[in-house]
């Protein structure tokens, strides 16, 4: 199993990450489209889950909520409509965060972003209450050290959660997923984007992807607790919640 996500071409952890860099740079004017063209518009639906499982904690007035892997910003802007707390988003892409910023304005709310890598965040240990990342996880060059990182961030009994792409727990469906996503998947995203490698890259990194029992166990070993995991739209995607400790005194 992969320690990160790899790239063509790249032979190291760092070359992995200027790739991704570079490939989300370059779709990111057509990426909200694509988003809800390959997904039939059920990535909507994936966010909404996400933010009614963290109802209890975005309902706090003081909470620092961050949204990693932030890209234009939905998960971010849904997160922010929940809570009465302002919502930061961040992304190692700059055209991304344009993208983002372009929304913050139009809809004239709460929500900052700030460029960042995931892996070396700018945030204060234990400065944070929640803790997001919506499909961007899994294009980390190392997910043991995003862990880490999530878990270093978090105040004890702060909240990780993790909206990912997995692999189908059901045969049939995973067969018919599969084609979609390796065959059709790569022609209709290089279409419209104009970079087929990009919508190559993505069912290949979900193939190399941990699954989510593997995924979940992961999150124990980094020190997580009370994690948990659900599947949505027959397993295309999981959505897992970790909770960092109270430590006693």
């Amino acid at each position: 199993m992969s320690t990160g996500t790899t790239a063509p071409g790249a032979q190291s952890e760092a070359q992995a990450a200027q790739w991704v860099r570079r490939m989300f740079d370059g779709v990111a004017p057509r990426y909200d489209l694509l988003n809800h063209l390959l997904s039939f518009n059920v990535d909507r639906y994936w966010r909404r889950q996400t933010v009614r499982a963290l109802q209890a904690q975005l309902a706090n007035p003081e909470a620092r909520i961050v949204d990693l892997c932030c890209g234009s910003g939905d998960l971010m802007l849904a997160l922010q409509k929940a809570s009465p707390a302002r919502v930061l988003g961040s992304d190692f892409s700059h055209q991304m965060l344009r993208t983002a910023n372009e929304k913050i304005a139009r809809r004239n709310v709460l929500c900052k972003v700030f460029e960042a890598d995931a892996l070396t965040l700018p945030l204060a240990s234990g400065s944070c209450d929640v803790v997001t990342a919506a499909f961007g996880f899994r294009n980390l060059a190392n997910y043991r050290r995003g862990l880490d990182e999530l878990l270093r961030v978090l105040r004890p009994g702060g909240t990780a959660a993790i909206l990912e792409f997995t692999t189908p727990p059901n045969a049939a469906f995973r067969s018919i997923y599969n084609f979609y996503s390796n065959k059709l998947l790569p022609v209709i995203g290089g279409i419209v984007s104009g970079s087929r490698e990009a919508y190559t890259y993505l069912p290949e990194s979900v193939r190399k992807f941990p699954d989510a029992p593997t995924l979940a166990a992961q999150f124990q070993q980094a020190g997580f607790t009370d994690v948990r995991y659900q599947y949505l739209t027959f397993g295309i995607v999981a959505l897992h919640i970790g909770t960092r400790p109270i430590l006693a005194r």
